[in-house]
């Protein structure tokens, strides 16, 4: 079998630390630096011919510096040698960018999908796609790790009563309905209308039953946090006793933070797949962390075992 390396980039050093510790491995060493003009530049500094690398690196903002520094280090890693490598994006940058919605538009995240390819990954592991068919954009094997079981265990020790799980859109409808499972709960849809990208016009509707019920918000993208902010309005406004969200990636860009603390939402409920720094760590952000999953994922991948198992699904043949 081959040897598993860990190496982690500058996104989410936290994480990569994390993660290696749960293999009871070192992280590999690996040198990263800055030319004048802001170019990057990656020296693998230990040898890699033939081993198993997985390259930890979300592309957090700024999410075209990671981007790049990610596919410079899996540049470096093919030149190296390296057996597989394997890019461990918990967070995949561009994933809304996954379909043309006007005339003359790109769609940018198969654009990410040919640049992480053609720099040498052979295979992605990722969490909470934005869409599955963000899938089928990769020719090489991509794993897929949802998140609904750490944060439906999370709301299921605080034991709360007469639970409704919320999307807080129509295209959310499905992860809702995965969350709701999870819970053991009734789900109900939010009918949202929007101009721009990152702006919400109006509430419209809400399909379901939430009067004096606890409602569960669940996203897997908070940006800007307009959308939750005015769906937990609309909530309120129905009768709901107290709202809390969760969601995979907390972006969390300005002015996100004041708005969540201003809403009626008592908890957001996030992971670690992007860094949430001690500025955005407001009373009502809670961190579960990823880590141990993405490390239980990259030790079956390494042995070609299931990893499907992981979140209930059929082992492979």
């Amino acid at each position: 079998m081959m040897r598993l390396k860990v190496f982690g980039g500058s996104a989410n050093p936290g994480l990569a630390e994390e993660i290696a510790e749960h293999l009871s491995l070192p992280l590999g060493e690996m040198e990263t630096y800055r030319f004048a003009d802001g170019e990057v530049s990656v020296r693998i500094a230990e040898s890699v011919r033939g081993a198993d690398v997985f390259v930890i690196q979300p592309m957090s903002p700024p999410v075209n510096e990671h981007l790049v520094e990610l596919l410079v280090i899996l540049d470096a890693l093919r030149r190296a040698s390296a057996g597989r490598v394997t890019a461990v994006i918990p967070y995949l940058g561009y994933a809304r960018q996954d379909r043309k919605t006007k005339p003359r538009e790109p769609i940018t995240s198969k654009l990410v999908a040919n640049l992480l390819t053609a720099s040498g990954a052979d295979r992605i592991l990722t969490v909470d796609l934005h869409t599955g068919q963000i899938w089928g954009f990769f020719d090489i094997p991509l794993d897929h790790l949802p998140t609904r079981m750490l944060l439906s265990a999370y709301f299921r020790e605080k034991r709360l009563k007469n639970v409704v799980v919320v999307s807080p859109d129509i295209g959310g409808t499905g992860r809702a309905r995965e969350f709701a499972a999870e819970m053991g709960a009734p789900i109900a849809i939010i009918d949202k209308r929007r101009d721009r990208p990152n702006q919400v016009k109006e509430i419209t509707h809400i399909i379901g039953k939430v009067y004096r019920r606890t409602a569960i918000l669940v996203d897997d993208i908070v940006d800007t946090a307009g959308t939750l902010v005015a769906a937990s309005a609309a909530l309120i406004g129905r009768g709901v006793e107290e709202v809390y969200a969760c969601c995979s990636h907390a972006i969390l860009s300005s002015p996100a933070i004041d708005r969540l603390a201003a809403s009626p939402i008592r908890e957001l409920v996030v992971t670690n797949t992007v860094p949430v720094s001690v500025s955005k760590r407001i009373d009502k952000v809670r961190i579960v962390s990823i880590a141990p999953m993405l490390a239980e994922a990259i030790g079956r991948i390494h042995e070609d075992r299931s990893v499907s198992t992981l979140f209930g699904g059929p082992a492979a043949p």
